[in-house]
């Protein structure tokens, strides 16, 4: 079988990785990180949500980000410095919005389809990562938000989800320690969390027992096209007073990209244009250490639309909190005054839980224009992408990861030499006879 190498090992690119060791090729995963997970894999909102399937191509996002522009506390925050990358990729954004309903209902589709996939992973290989299938619970706080979200449920109930409406005295009863009001909701039963770094890390564990390699602290600065392949440059990561990196050479068969932000620095190395924008997202890990605030603290997935937060409850005693959207490069800074609605909104919606220790964290989302994950053959044979999945990395990457690995199977029965047939037994016989 072919020898395949991944490039990224976080949950696109290790989903990959396990997807093509089940079909029997030979793996090779290369990360910059010393560990696999550490970038937008390591502490999101923690949603396996089908629910959260709405792609953002729309005239109400435009509208809203333009009157959230100067708030800096806003859902959304774009910095409006000018870089090509950021309003080219803007303007196909806009293009895209005559295609938001079709999408919507396609990544709903792929959303229940990865659920599936990847709870069979997860039991298959005995992974432990704090999984709740407890549901989502999508709340609004007002009549106009509620009637938008049932424009939304429609197109995803035409993708195949089970998400209904629920009144005030429902949502109180779905999760009782939500302390404010609401005008109404959607619950999705079946939508689930977990923490997607435990995921990762164990399932890239498994990849290791299955017999794929992993290179770490790698930073890859070549792909060259060979007569019987690929050959990646890449040094290995070196400390500020050590000595200059060492530098080392992997000759593959085939190429995965599934560098999350960076995968459109390295299509441009390959003349291709995957056009990935890093879109900041940033998460709070509340500690629950007293049993007060365990016990304030929500089972199910909450979904706030108008702050545009989620949540997850991650083992007794720990709860996540996610949200905002950033438009400002590859900026990784942790901002206070980004992190400081998150925690506001904890303590407004569950006064009772202690809010003194917290862990922040930032993100960059790997977004496409059109909203959509890059599951695709490149142009030169024998390179493939699986990228570009925006907010919805962890609920999409087992079935894409299943999509491209079907791709590398047409492409690896392409490229099979034609078998030769055995020659009938006389046959062989007889040319043992006259060689006698």
């Amino acid at each position: 079988m072919p020898h395949i190498a991944i490039i990224g090992a976080g949950i696109t690119g290790v989903t990959t990785a396990y997807a093509l060791l089940e079909r029997g090729y030979k793996v090779t995963v290369l990360d910059r990180h010393r560990y696999a997970a550490m970038e937008t894999s390591f502490a999101n909102g923690g949603q396996l949500s089908a629910s959260n399937a709405e792609v953002w191509n729309s005239t109400a996002t435009i509208l809203k980000g333009l009157r959230w522009m100067l708030r800096n506390d806003a859902p959304l925050l774009m910095n409006p410095k000018p870089s090509w990358h950021k309003y080219s990729w803007m303007g196909e954004f806009v293009g895209n919005i005559g295609r938001y309903r079709a999408n919507t209902v396609e990544t709903t589709r792929l959303a229940i389809e990865a659920r599936r996939h990847l709870f069979s992973i997860a039991e298959r290989e005995n992974i432990a990562f704090d999984l709740e299938r407890r549901g989502i619970l999508h709340i609004y706080h007002d009549k106009a938000g509620f009637d938008a979200g049932m424009r939304v449920n429609a197109l995803l109930q035409q993708g195949g989800l089970d998400r209904r409406p629920v009144t005030p005295e429902e949502i109180r009863a779905i999760e009782p320690t939500l302390q404010s009001s609401c005008y109404g909701g959607f619950f999705t039963p079946s939508d689930a969390t977990g923490d997607i770094h435990k995921f990762t890390r164990g399932l890239a564990d498994a990849c290791i027992r299955r017999g794929a390699t992993f290179v770490h602290d790698a930073n890859v600065d070549a792909i060259a096209r060979t007569d019987d392949g690929f050959r990646i440059g890449w040094s290995e990561t070196a400390s500020s007073d050590g000595p200059a990196p060492a530098q080392h050479d992997l000759q593959t068969d085939g190429i995965v990209i599934c560098a999350g932000v960076a995968s459109r620095h390295f299509a441009a190395m390959l003349n291709e244009r995957v056009n990935v924008y890093p879109v900041k997202g940033y998460s709070i890990t509340v500690q629950l250490d007293d049993p007060q605030s365990r016990n304030a603290a929500p089972t199910v997935s909450l979904l706030d639309e108008a702050a545009k937060i989620v949540t997850s409850r991650l083992g007794d005693d720990r709860f996540r909190v996610a949200g905002t959207a950033e438009f400002n490069g590859f900026n990784r800074d942790i901002r206070a005054d980004r992190i400081r609605p998150l925690i506001d909104w904890v303590r407004q919606h569950f006064p009772a839980m202690d809010t003194s220790k917290i862990v922040p964290w930032a993100g960059l989302r790997p977004m496409m224009p059109n909203m959509m994950p890059v599951v695709r053959a490149g142009t030169i044979p024998g390179v493939f992408y699986n990228t570009g999945h925006g907010h919805l990395g962890w609920t999409l990457s087992a079935a894409t990861a299943q999509m491209v690995a079907e791709t590398i199977d047409d492409w690896s029965d392409r490229c099979a030499p034609p078998m030769v047939p055995s020659p009938p037994a006389d046959t062989i016989e007889d040319s043992h006879a006259a060689f006698l």
